[in-house]
């Protein structure tokens, strides 16, 4: 057997990175808020929002994917209104497999955000307060560029975690050969197929590869970064 992928495993390895861009792409912005809300805001319930937010963690993944099935299939609440609203159908499509990436991976981001943002030095923002400088100006200035490398190490981390995510995404939009079969996917029903060992161990290096390089740029971003910013 040939040991450069085929075109169906090709079409595999791309449709994991777009949907892994996808999910990093929609979840960071909410992740970011997330992170902030827990970190600086001080409310009843937040650690049930803390538990909320980290139980895909301790969730068996098909749970997950079974909950985003309920909930965005074509008779859940969220899914029947966007199809009957916009046409839009999140089941058995690659914007469902992003999406249930994205739900797996969201409270890896938060909790990385959060521990950058837990680490800044709350007496630069009082100074900035003292010299006039408002909210906005101090997250623009201090809190934001202080938070950079947990937010590109969060994302890089995410970006893994997307990869090579297979029990919620199976789940809930299926292993459709084009359309939701992502690298994991497609590992899976290799080893389900008969003479497919040869493929499996193909694509498990290539996966292996993908998730290592991407931990070891994360690390060596929040390192620079770092030294960027002088902490």
């Amino acid at each position: 057997m040939s040991p450069f992928p085929t075109p169906a495993e090709i079409e595999a390895i791309w449709l994991s990175l777009r949907v892994a861009l996808i999910a990093v792409t929609l979840s960071l912005p909410f992740a970011i808020a997330v992170a902030l809300l827990l970190a600086r805001c001080h409310f009843w319930g937040r650690t049930l929002v803390d538990g909320l937010v980290h139980l895909p963690l301790v969730l068996p993944p098909v749970v997950v994917g079974y909950l985003l099935l309920l909930t965005f299939g074509a008779r859940g609440p969220i899914g029947a209104w966007l199809d009957a609203t916009f046409g839009f159908r999140l089941i058995f499509t690659a914007e469902g497999a992003a999406l249930a990436a994205a739900v797996m991976a969201f409270p890896l981001m938060v909790r990385a955000i959060r521990l950058a943002i837990e680490a800044i030095d709350r007496g630069l923002e009082a100074a900035a307060r003292t010299l006039g400088a408002g909210p906005f100006d101090r997250f623009c200035s201090i809190t934001l560029p202080l938070m950079l490398p947990g937010i590109l190490s969060a994302t890089i981390l995410a970006f893994a975690a997307s990869l090579g995510e297979l029990g919620a995404t199976i789940t809930f939009v299926s292993n459709i050969p084009g359309e939701t079969r992502t690298l994991p996917l497609a590992i899976y029903t290799a080893t389900q197929t008969p003479g497919g060992d040869a493929v499996a161990a193909r694509l498990v290096t290539i996966s292996f590869v993908l998730s290592l390089g991407a931990l070891l740029l994360a690390e060596i971003v929040a390192r620079r970064l770092s030294r960027m910013i002088g902490r």
